[in-house]
Formats: structure tokens, sequence, C-alpha cells
């Protein structure tokens, strides 16, 4: 399944081999800094990691587990997250997340003691290989609370930076310029960069040289890569459900329009037809009856002239051939 020599960064089981181990601590160290523009005494020199279960009582029903959480020598819990399928409403699982790991250094096996002053700040950092906010244009996007009024950084205890890969227009390794545009650079393209070209990326980082050095395919064991292509697989399946339930609920909702239309079209088409019938017979009514009016009329006249004709004595032959009236109106009529 596996054809280049450089594994995608993006899959779960990489990133977590790069960032989330040991052994690549120092990779994790050089991210975190470069993303955030950490310089001087800021810098982050040292990590410990952290369990990645953010609440143990629902861990095993729902998901609640972070990609890396880790403390640095500030004492700041930081989390990192890649997100690679589009997830709705994924903002406020970063908040959620951020806010657990806040309180949850308050919780039982923390030291005995610990007040609210105690509480250290948390710093949430999320790739995403889609657009969050569709209303920003840039690729980075850093947030923090502020006032409202002022614009004083009081509440200075979560931050959240999001790097939306989609929105990483950068192509050319000539064009990278600084770390954040390196580092996303090798996030949505490792796995299709060659040696020659990972060269001119690294120059003599030799950080990002390992973190290249990591996802080198011929680096991994038999059952890394099995482990792997499983998270590959994993997610082709779990995308063929989404995309066969969205094709399932499409036609389920063509054919509720289909329905919706001919009734409509069938109830139009009665309403349509009794307004034209109403409007044909009324019609067809006024004709028959103005010339009903108007044979009522003839025939009056007619019997008129015949009463004339019976009182001056003409005969009764005479008198049907002048008014065109038969033997039994003339019999009828009372003269």
């Amino acid at each position: 399944m596996v054809t280049s020599k450089f594994l995608n960064p993006k899959n779960d089981v990489a990133f977590r081999k790069i960032f989330g181990t040991e052994k690549n601590k120092d990779i994790l160290i050089h991210f975190i800094n470069g993303i955030l523009c950490l310089e001087g005494p800021s810098m982050i020199k040292e990590v410990s990691f952290l369990s990645t279960v953010q609440d143990p009582e629902i861990a095993c029903k729902k998901e609640s587990i972070v990609d890396v959480l880790c403390r640095n020598n500030y004492g700041r819990e930081i989390i990192v997250e890649m997100q690679v399928t589009s997830q709705e409403g994924f903002e406020k699982r970063a908040q959620y997340y951020a806010a657990k790991a806040y309180s949850r250094q308050l919780n039982v096996g923390q030291e005995v003691g610990a007040r609210y002053q105690d509480l250290k700040a948390v710093i949430f950092i999320a790739i995403t290989d889609y657009i969050v906010f569709p209303s920003k244009t840039d690729y980075l996007s850093n947030h923090i609370v502020l006032d409202a009024k002022t614009y004083a950084h009081d509440l200075q205890d979560f931050s959240f930076t999001f790097i939306e890969l989609p929105k990483f227009k950068i192509n050319s390794i000539e064009a990278l310029s600084t770390m954040i545009e390196k580092w996303c650079y090798f996030f949505k393209y490792a796995s299709s960069t060659s040696e020659a070209e990972v060269k001119k990326i690294i120059d003599s980082d030799l950080v990002i040289q390992r973190a290249y050095e990591a996802l080198n395919r011929f680096n991994w064991s038999e059952i890394e890569l099995r482990t792997y292509e499983k998270e590959i697989k994993r997610i082709m399946d779990n995308q063929a459900v989404e995309d066969y339930m969205k094709k399932q609920a499409r036609q389920a909702g063509e054919q509720v329009g289909l329905k919706q239309g001919l009734e409509q079209g069938l109830e139009q088409g009665l309403e349509q037809g009794l307004k034209q019938g109403l409007e044909q017979g009324l019609k067809r009514g006024l004709e028959q009856g103005k010339l009903e009016g108007k044979l009522e009329g003839e025939k009056g006249k007619a019997l008129s002239i015949a009463r004339g004709m019976h009182l001056k004595g003409y005969p009764l032959e005479d008198i049907m051939l002048l008014t065109g009236l038969s033997k039994e109106d003339i019999e009828k009529a009372k003269f």
C-alpha cells in the first residue's frame, strides 16, 4: 500500500511516532517553539509527556483522547492535535480539551492542597487538513481571551493556535522562509517530497531533518508499517461509510422531493382543472342562457303574431306557415 519513501505525517500513527514519543521529544519542542514563535527566555527547553486520555470515565464509550499532551519547563500544559477528517464543532472540541486539561490539574492525584492560583496555562495547537474557519483567509490563526472594551489580555491561561493546511498555498521549496512555513510544508507535502528536495528544506536544521528521517518508511518496522496501513484503511472505511450515508440521504431527499413535487403538481393540476371547468361551465351556461332567452323571445313574438292572426280568422295552416309554430304550440296557447 505504501510506495513513497516518506510516509504521511497527517496519519495518526505517524504523527504520534514523530511528536508523541520520548525518542523524538526534541522534534516536538522544535515544532512548538517554531509554531508559537517563541524566542529567548520564552523558548521551551524541556517537556514531559502526560496521559492523553482526557476523561477516563468516558474514554471507553466516546473518544476523549488527544494526540499529544505534555507539560513544558514552565509548567504550562500543551495539547497538539492533528485532525484529518472534517468534524463539525471541532473548535468547541478544542475548548473542551483545553478545559479538561486545565481542570484536571486540581483533580485527585495532584498535590495535596492544590489551589486555583496554582493552575497553569493551557496551550492548544491544532493542525487540520480541512478548513475550520471559512471566513478567515490566513492559514495560521491565534486565539486568546481579551477584554472586549480595552483589549487587555487579563485572562492569560488559554490560547488556541489553528493551522488550516488547505489555506497554505506555498508549494515551492524556494519560497519557504520561516520555520512556520517549513513545518506547514512538512505536513502538507512530506509524503510526496524527494530526498533532494528535503536537503533544500532542512539547510542546517538538524531537527527538521530528523522529522523527515522519522517519516522514512525504511526506518519503520513491519509491525509499525502494518499499524500505519491499518490507520489508512480505517480512515478510508470511515470515509466510505460517510459517503454512503450521504448518498442514501441525498437519494431519500430526491425521492421525497419527487413525491412532494408530484403531489403538488396533481393538486395544482386539479385546482387548475376545476377552475378551468368552472370558467368553461359558466361561459357555456351564459351562452346557453342567452340562446334560450333568445329562443324564448322569438317564440313569444311568434305567439303574439299567432294570436292576432287567430282573431282575424286566419286558418290554422296559414298561422303555422307564417309563425313557424307547431300545431301543439298553437293549440296550447290561449288566445
